[in-house]
Formats: C-alpha cells, sequence, structure tokens
C-alpha cells in the first residue's frame, strides 16, 4: 500500500450549510456532476462533505454509533484488483473488514476496513478520480 490518503470525508448534518461555509472560506467547490457529495481539491488529496447518515451507512457503521466519529479516510488505487488486494492485506495484518468490496453506486468499486485502532478506511477504485504517478487525485469541475 502506498502512504498516501486520497480523501479524507467529514459528515455533516446540513450539507448546504457546509458548502457554504467552505465556500466562503475560499475554497471553490469541484466535482459538482456529484450532488449528493460535496468536495473540494486540497493540494494533492480531495477534501469531501457528506451527509453525516450516508457516511455510516456507506462505510458500513452505526449512525454516530461506537467507532464512528463522522470522518472516513479513503486510499483510492487504480483498479478493482486493487482494493480486493489492500483490503485483503489489511485484514491479513490485523485490521477489520468493516464492508466488503462492491461495485459502488456512483460508478466504482470500493470497500472499507478498520484499522486496528477502529479508524474506517475507503479502498476505492474511482475510475472519475484514478490518482496520478505521485498518487495525487485531481477533481474535474
Amino acid at each position: 500500500m502506498d502512504q498516501r490518503i486520497s480523501i479524507v470525508t467529514l459528515g455533516t448534518d446540513d450539507l448546504p450549510r457546509a458548502v457554504a461555509f467552505w465556500e466562503a472560506m475560499g475554497w471553490p467547490r469541484k466535482a459538482r456532476k456529484f450532488d449528493a457529495i460535496a468536495m473540494f481539491q486540497c493540494g494533492g488529496l480531495a477534501f469531501a462533505i457528506y451527509p453525516f447518515d450516508k457516511l455510516a451507512e456507506d462505510c458500513g457503521m452505526q449512525d454516530r454509533g461506537p467507532g464512528f466519529g463522522g470522518f472516513t479516510l479513503a486510499h483510492n488505487v487504480g483498479s478493482k484488483a486493487e482494493v480486493d488486494e489492500l483490503l485483503a492485506r489489511a485484514v491479513a495484518n490485523g485490521g477489520t473488514l468493516q464492508k466488503p468490496a462492491h461495485d459502488a453506486f456512483w460508478g466504482g468499486y470500493s470497500g472499507y476496513f478498520c484499522d486496528p485502532d477502529g479508524h474506517p478506511w475507503e479502498v476505492a477504485y474511482n475510475p472519475f478520480m484514478l490518482p496520478g504517478p505521485d498518487g495525487a487525485v485531481t477533481l474535474g469541475d
């Protein structure tokens, strides 16, 4: 697994309010084709805001339940096979499979593991946001 974080996603109870805040801070919204999630370019990684309950559901955890702090980390890879390989590697090394890899509603393929401290990590193949040679992801408009 390359040492990188592709996306940091925070849960929110009010997506329009959260978007308005970050736009007022001078962060232009990107990847606008996805209405249900707000994404912002942050150097070589992406910062996303997603409804809290949907984020919990996406990673297979209870909304505001034990172990879910309202955020996820994502590690984007270049293929579905890499998703499967990294999830298996995480589990083999002490992680817990939180949600098996699957074809996602947004057109990619992803699954979740929790690291030994319980933090949820998404491993994703996103054909719309492939990592570059340096591991950076770039959001389109």
